[in-house]
């Protein structure tokens, strides 16, 4: 949940031990046509689980991500680099503008509890970085060739892989179920 909203009484979000989780989906704002049916798939299943989908609110991987989670009944946020709301693609529900431009990046991968990497250039490696330096687990598909230098076992990594999107959500679902962290805005 956006920081300081308080989600409806009653609502599933309502209930502080049962949060809805916020997962965000990175990737470049032009894509494949390959890489942009992924990127629906991603949000189409993503919504199946009722997460929120948390993107940069632009086109691209983010704009199919956004669509494939409306398409399913799913609600979107976007967090766009700057001060006009209106920039977000039709498929976002909650456009934050930041006035940030790229640094806006960190409030993307922050605002979701794991990350899901798909396709992508250097503004993706940057939030892959950003993500895993505060701790937030992300899930690789078709996007950067990393790994974590200094994991002492496959527990301790915070950059997974993903060869489908099914794999990819289920596997970002499951570390985020997993998460000692609580959600974003809330408290342990």
């Amino acid at each position: 949940m956006l920081a300081g909203v308080e989600p409806p009484e009653g609502s599933p979000a309502g209930d502080k031990g049962a949060r809805m989780r916020q997962i965000s989906v990175i990737g470049a704002a032009s894509c494949s046509a390959a890489e942009y049916e992924e990127a629906r798939q991603v949000g189409l299943l993503l919504a199946a689980r009722e997460v929120v989908l948390v993107c940069g609110g632009l086109g691209g991987v983010m704009e199919a991500a956004a669509r494939g989670a409306k398409e399913g009944g799913g609600t979107t946020i976007g967090i766009l680099p700057g001060h006009d709301p209106t920039l977000a693609n039709r498929y976002i529900d909650f456009p934050v503008t930041t006035g940030l431009g790229e640094a806006r990046n960190l409030v993307v991968v922050s605002s979701g509890q794991a990350v899901i990497a798909l396709g992508g250039s250097y503004g993706t490696l940057s939030e892959i970085g950003l993500a895993a330096k505060i701790g937030r687990p992300v899930v690789i598909l078709n996007s950067w060739r990393l790994e974590q230098p200094h994991a002492v076992s496959a527990e301790d990594t915070l950059i997974h892989r993903a060869s489908s999107a099914d794999e990819a959500v289920s596997l970002a679902f499951a570390l985020c179920a997993g998460s000692s962290q609580p959600a974003p805005g809330g408290s342990s």
